[in-house]
């Protein structure tokens, strides 16, 4: 009986621990760094589609990811795509130039200290995650998808990342608004007298 307690515990804990933030929220403040000492608010995107990589630049997956999306870079930019690499591991800042050089990346990489990465992907100092990282934020400045902590195939592939940015890319830069409606009003006009 205890073994089944206990399992079913473990089973509690572990799938809190998995559960992925909600995809579909505001992104949240966010400063990439980089090496000639300027900074970059996220928030000055609003209004581009903006891929944004996590990466190690030690990490062979991640130099991949980023000369692939060097191409879709500039494919999509025309059209108001801005892609972003934030290298987390550890010392970036000393590697972010060579990365940059050595993997012929076209559009900004920075970096950023790890607890800041976690904290903004909602991911535990615990928790296990891999590389790269792929957060997906719309014209409005809103998340519309990340890769889970451990990954996902078929976020990291190409064809999905194409599809985000066609998708995304249809998408009003402001959110609609309602128009509205006129009314009349009857209003009498008082003659003043003074």
């Amino acid at each position: 009986m205890r073994f089944l307690a206990a399992a079913v515990l473990m089973s509690a804990a572990l799938s809190l621990q998995a559960q992925a933030p909600p995809v579909l929220r505001p992104s949240p403040k966010f400063e990439v760094k980089f090496p000639d000492g300027n900074q970059m608010l996220l928030s000055s995107l609003r209004g581009k589609v903006v891929g944004l990589l996590f990466v190690h630049t030690t990490c062979p997956h991640c130099q991949r990811t980023s000369q692939v999306f060097t191409k879709l870079y500039q494919e999509y930019k025309p059209r108001g795509f801005e892609a972003v690499d934030v290298a987390f591991n550890t010392m970036a800042n000393i590697y972010v130039r060579d990365f940059v050089k050595d993997y012929q990346i076209g559009y900004p990489v920075g970096f950023a200290a790890p607890d800041d990465v976690l904290n903004y992907m909602g991911f535990s100092v615990m928790e296990r995650y891999v590389v790269p990282q792929i957060v997906w934020i719309d014209r409005q400045g809103n998340i519309r998808s990340q890769t889970p902590p451990m990954g996902d195939e078929k976020l990291l592939q190409e064809s999905y990342w194409r599809n985000m940015i066609e998708t995304l890319l249809k998408e009003p830069a402001e959110p609609a608004r309602k128009v509205p409606t006129k009314t009349t009003t009857s209003a009498k006009r008082v003659k003043s007298t003074s």
